[in-house]
């Protein structure tokens, strides 16, 4: 009897252990299986491509001659334009793609350069004799000195200049012995000979007050006086006390300092932005702090062929004199224009000297070539006249290996005539059917 309840007890003993194991069996998988992810949503391929040759396609999945399947090819997949290339993330990440967003500002343009301060040509006089003649006398003698409008700068002997004064005094005593004749031509004739007279001590430079004078004195003047034409500063004396001088001799060269001309010379890019009138500073190290308000006031119209560079004049007051010529200085000049227009940062655009392009960010991962029209460029950014909307993405940095990829894959595409999608028989090789895959026919996979 207890051996018949020992037996029962150790069958019941196995029973519960068998059936506990069993419960915790079910347990565990149910806890693995409630566990694990669902699956993603089943993409459906678009078609099916040869994997070494992609010209070769198959809407349905099959196998090529070397028992390797045929690739499926999504709708993400899908080629986009010639040269459309698609990187995984990662690869995205490791070589540092950036991209800005395409946007309508305002763009103007400051220009910054070297200047270099100069005469005002329009208000600079060199001073040359009309007639032959020794210099007796110079009343101006220093360089750098300031004279002022009718300064007596020398007295010059000319025996030119004495005849014409005789000639002068003999048509004056004519007209007078003439005026109380009877015939009104000898007095109109005496009087167009003191008129001729008078008029040639003019244009010899003879003053007035010493024409009025030699009227008066009836005197003949050894000496005639040459006369400062404005207010200014004496640049150079090219006649000594004593020396014989032509016309072609420079006696002075007399410039005024009050507005002064500086030349700056930019780049051809930055001609666009500027105009007469546009606004300029300047900055001279001979004044620390000091900023000098100007204005542009023309453009030359030539290039320089060894600088590639253009030059501007600005027009600066010196009524203080700070400014001297031939002195450096940087110069901003301020671009009046102006544009409302579709920008991008100017490293986006891939030049290549026969087109330029960007490359358009159309899925995260998948970057498009763009043919553009660029414009004006100015602080970092540049103009797109056609090519780009707003707010098309554009990739900044790491374009260039981008448009490595994206010109290999165009290159090949063209060495490669497509083929058209058609069914599985005629889409294979003809050794795939050769070698033993003849069982696949009517668009239908091999078992």
């Amino acid at each position: 009897m207890n051996r018949q309840i020992f037996v029962v007890a150790l069958l019941t003993l196995a029973l519960g252990a068998a059936g506990g194991y069993r419960f915790a069996r079910m347990d565990t998988s149910h806890d693995i299986a409630a566990s694990q992810p669902l699956p993603p949503a089943t993409r459906q391929p678009l078609f099916y491509r040869h994997p070494m040759k992609p010209e070769i396609t198959s809407p349905v999945p099959v196998k090529d001659n070397m028992n390797m399947d045929y690739i499926p090819v999504y709708a993400d997949d899908a080629p986009g334009p010639a040269g459309t290339v698609k990187i995984d993330p990662v690869t995205v990440q490791n070589i540092g793609v950036r991209t800005a967003r395409a946007e309508r500002r305002t763009m103007g343009n400051t220009i910054r350069a070297v200047g270099r301060v100069d005469y005002n040509e329009e208000r600079l006089a060199r001073l040359n004799p009309k007639t032959e003649g020794w210099v007796d006398k110079l009343m101006v003698s220093t360089t750098g000195e300031r004279v002022r409008r009718g300064t007596v700068l020398l007295s010059l002997y000319s025996p030119q200049l004495v005849t014409a004064q005789q000639e002068y005094l003999l048509a004056l005593q004519n007209r007078a012995a003439l005026k109380d004749s009877a015939s009104p031509e000898l007095q109109r004739n005496a009087q167009q000979l003191v008129d001729a007279a008078r008029g040639r001590l003019e244009l010899l430079d003879m003053p007035e007050h010493q024409i009025l004078k030699l009227e008066r004195s009836k005197e003949v003047m050894k000496n005639l006086h040459i006369h400062s034409p404005f207010d200014g500063v004496v640049v150079s004396i090219g006649a000594r006390p004593g020396q014989f001088v032509t016309p072609g001799t420079e006696l002075y060269q007399i410039a005024n300092l009050d507005r002064l001309w500086v030349y700056v010379d930019i780049y051809e890019n930055e001609l666009p932005w500027v105009r007469v009138g546009d606004s300029a500073e300047m900055r001279v190290n001979a004044a620390p702090g000091r900023v000098f308000e100007g204005k542009v006031t023309y453009l030359y119209p030539m290039l320089d062929a060894k600088t590639r560079t253009a030059r501007l004049r600005l027009e600066f007051s010196n009524s203080d004199r700070l400014l001297k010529p031939e002195m450096f200085a940087e110069v901003t000049v301020r671009g009046g224009r102006t544009l409302n227009a579709i920008a991008i940062p100017s490293e986006a655009v891939v030049r290549s000297g026969i087109r330029e392009q960007v490359y358009i960010v159309r899925t995260p991962g998948k970057f498009e070539p763009r043919e553009v029209q660029p414009g004006v460029s100015a602080d970092g950014w540049t103009e797109i006249r056609a090519g780009v909307s707003v707010d098309d993405v554009v990739v900044t940095s790491a374009q260039f290996l981008i448009d490595s990829e994206s010109k290999l894959r165009e290159a090949v595409g063209k060495m490669r005539e497509p083929a058209p999608v058609a069914a599985p028989a005629a889409a294979l090789d003809m050794s795939d059917m050769d070698m033993g895959n003849a069982g696949v026919a009517g668009g239908q996979p091999s078992p």
